[in-house]
């Protein structure tokens, strides 16, 4: 059994945190498909922002997890610690701090991966933030800012001496975005020091990729992010491949019955408007998995409101027939 600070876990397979992706009905659908546990979408931590749709509505799960975990990313000590002071008075049981984000939007306001180039402010943030709340704090982060400059082991023994209760580090730089392949010699090398639960993150792909990283990283857990795209079923394959040395493909049936449960997680989720786009966006991922990717664009692109969405429904019922 895995534990976070004073916190049992059912596993250590997790869905990773993508924000306009992991919404809560992907959470929810995640979990049934074996993910042990999930994370929010990204929240900033400027708290006079969370009046908006946008955060309000990653703040809202009709399916709330036994273990609700709030990813939060800031720029200052002041910011994230207010954040995270509220995120447990709502109800959440661990909260995740955001250093790895590449995205240019979020480093441009010095948040995500952009605190890795400055230590000492990485240091401030965990130090304050672990003594502000009573629950658990992770850290979720890259090898560094650059390739050139890979400092996570560095970051690490920061956190650990802040008090940090997990950390999950993506095998890239920010500077390599998500290109090229995902290196986990430095992981490796941080749970070989590292006295608190670690997690691989990055190009893990199949069961046989999960298995590979475990054994080589000897870390505690994997995230799985691009991977469980259209294919949620990746986590019962991961753990049975893990437990058993093999694992099945789900039947056709199985794999159309979690494609409509999620299309009504989402429109149970969001406006009608909103719904679509996201409804479309996801059967998009499933159709690639199952079909080839021309195929997929060929069926798709010609569905974009509720009328067609429900035509297209039909078809991916008869497809999938």
């Amino acid at each position: 059994m895995l534990q976070i600070g004073k916190i049992k876990l059912p596993g250590n397979l997790v869905l990773s945190p993508m924000a306009g992706v992991t919404d809560a009905p992907y959470r929810y659908i995640a979990r049934l498909c074996g993910a042990s546990y999930t994370i929010s979408e990204m929240i900033t931590s400027q708290l006079h922002l969370w009046s908006s749709y946008k955060t309000q509505n990653r703040l809202q799960d009709l399916w709330e997890p036994p273990i609700k975990i709030l990813q939060i990313a800031g720029a200052s000590p002041e910011v994230i610690v207010d954040a995270a002071i509220k995120c447990e008075e709502i109800g959440a049981s661990i909260i995740e701090i955001n250093m790895g984000c590449p995205a240019k939007k979020v480093c441009n306001v010095l948040a995500g991966s952009a605190l890795l180039k400055d230590e000492d402010l990485v240091k401030k943030i965990l130090h304050a933030v672990t003594k502000a709340v009573s629950i658990p704090i992770i850290l979720k982060t890259r090898l560094g800012w650059s390739t050139e400059l890979p400092n996570i082991e560095t970051i690490a023994q920061i956190a650990e001496a802040a008090n940090v209760q997990a950390l999950t580090i993506h095998g890239r730089a920010r500077d390599q975005l998500y290109n090229g392949t995902a290196s986990y010699d430095l992981i490796a090398k941080v749970k070989q020091k590292s006295s608190i639960p670690v997690f691989a993150n990055g190009d893990i792909i199949s069961p046989e990729k999960a298995k590979e990283v475990i054994e080589y990283t000897k870390v505690d857990g994997l995230y799985i992010g691009r991977a469980a795209l259209g294919n949620p079923w990746i986590f019962k394959q991961i753990e049975a491949y893990l437990t058993t040395g093999t694992y099945t493909n789900n039947n056709i049936l199985d794999k159309k019955q979690i494609i409509i449960k999620h299309l009504e997680c989402i429109f149970l989720h969001y406006p009608e408007v909103l719904a679509c786009g996201y409804a479309r966006k996801h059967i998009k991922w499933y159709l690639v998995q199952l079909y080839s990717k021309d195929k997929a664009n060929l069926i798709f692109t010609q569905f974009i409101n509720l009328q067609a969405l429900t035509q297209f429904i039909v078809q991916v019922n008869l497809c999938i027939n």
